[in-house]
This record gives C-alpha cells, sequence and structure tokens, in this order.
C-alpha cells in the first residue's frame, strides 16, 4: 500500500488468500532412491506471485526453482499439476513420526 494518496498500487499480491506448501519423499530401498520434492506458493517483495520448487537426494541441500506470475491462480494451477505429476510417480507426504512409540 502507498503512502502517497496520488499513487495507487494493486495490493493483491502480497496477501496469499491460503497457505499452499507440501512435502512429498518417495524412498525405494531396493533401488537406493529417497528423494524429497517440496512446492510452495509465496508473495514475491515485487507485488508478484512465486512458486518455490526444491527437490533432490533426502538429508542433501538439492536444486531450487522459482516461478514468477501476476496472480497467485495461475500459480496454483502449476502447483496442482506438479503436484499431480509427482503422484504418479510415487511421490507420498512424510509419515507422520508416532511420538508414543519414541
Amino acid at each position: 500500500m502507498s503512502l502517497d494518496g496520488k499513487f495507487r498500487m494493486r495490493d493483491s499480491a502480497g496477501m496469499i488468500t491460503q497457505p499452499y506448501h507440501l512435502y512429498v519423499e518417495r524412498i525405494a530401498p531396493e533401488k537406493n532412491m529417497a528423494r524429497f520434492y517440496a512446492l510452495a506458493v509465496q508473495p514475491t517483495l515485487f507485488g508478484e506471485v512465486s512458486l518455490v520448487r526444491a527437490w533432490g537426494r533426502i538429508g542433501t541441500r538439492g536444486q531450487q526453482m522459482v516461478h514468477l506470475f501476476d496472480n497467485e491462480s495461475q500459480a496454483i494451477n502449476l502447483f496442482l499439476d506438479v503436484l499431480c505429476e509427482k503422484r504418479k510417480r510415487g511421490y507420498r507426504p512424510k509419515a507422520p513420526v508416532d511420538i508414543q512409540r519414541i
């Protein structure tokens, strides 16, 4: 929001209507495979919306890619497309830890 009354800025991208965060893993010991994939829709400092993708071997820093969009719905569409692709390839949400067993 501008403090100067003459200038009006669109402030819609500054607030994401709903948090979109995802962390999934694909583990196959017989293939020595332990991968993660993370997605997050976040606002940028410049009023855009970004989709941040991170992936790699579990326990490593991995790689990261950022996609920029003019509005939240475009970012969410890619978020859902990538989610469907990863589910088809065997990625699943990390199982919650059972504290009573620890």
